[in-house]
């Protein structure tokens, strides 16, 4: 339960917008410009921001981002890391899953992959309180979805 200064103390929220953006390159252009502008945020600051906290990692790579914007024309924005498919393609070194998955096998990847993407993905906000175990279970259907067999080592 909050408390009263809690509450009374709490910035009214105008907005939560949700964009991917590539790592390292957001620019006023659009698809950031637009929908920040909509909500009079300084977009410049948004930038400066989300490029000095996605340095580390390679460049277009891309990354989920949530923006809150208050009705003071503030912000707030927290950056999750790539998608699992996005990794998952990457591991397996394919454009895209496969078109009849259970039927046409696109690729392969190891456990040792899995394990890498695991890992990767627990220090996201979501995935914070999960085993490891749970999240490549989860990465392991995700595969299995987009028709990449997961083997224990490739021959």
């Amino acid at each position: 339960m909050s408390t009263l200064k809690e509450i009374l103390t709490r910035r009214p929220v105008a907005a939560t917008i949700r964009l991917t953006v590539p790592a390292a390159g957001a620019r006023p252009a659009p698809p950031v410009g637009p929908a920040l502008g909509q909500y009079r945020l300084n977009l410049m600051a948004f930038c400066k921001d989300f490029n000095a906290r996605t340095q580390k990692y390679k460049p277009d790579t891309p990354m989920a981002v949530t923006i809150t914007a208050f009705k003071d024309n503030t912000f707030e924005f927290t950056v999750k890391s790539p998608s699992v498919t996005w990794y998952l393609k990457k591991a397996a070194g394919i454009e895209s899953g496969s078109s009849r998955p259970g039927h046409v096998m696109a690729s392969t990847v190891t456990l040792k992959h899995i394990y890498e993407i695991a890992k990767v993905k627990q220090s996201d906000p979501y995935c914070q309180y999960m085993s490891l175990e749970s999240i490549c279970k989860s990465i392991i259907g995700t595969a299995n979805t987009m028709g990449i067999k997961v083997v224990k080592e490739l021959d």
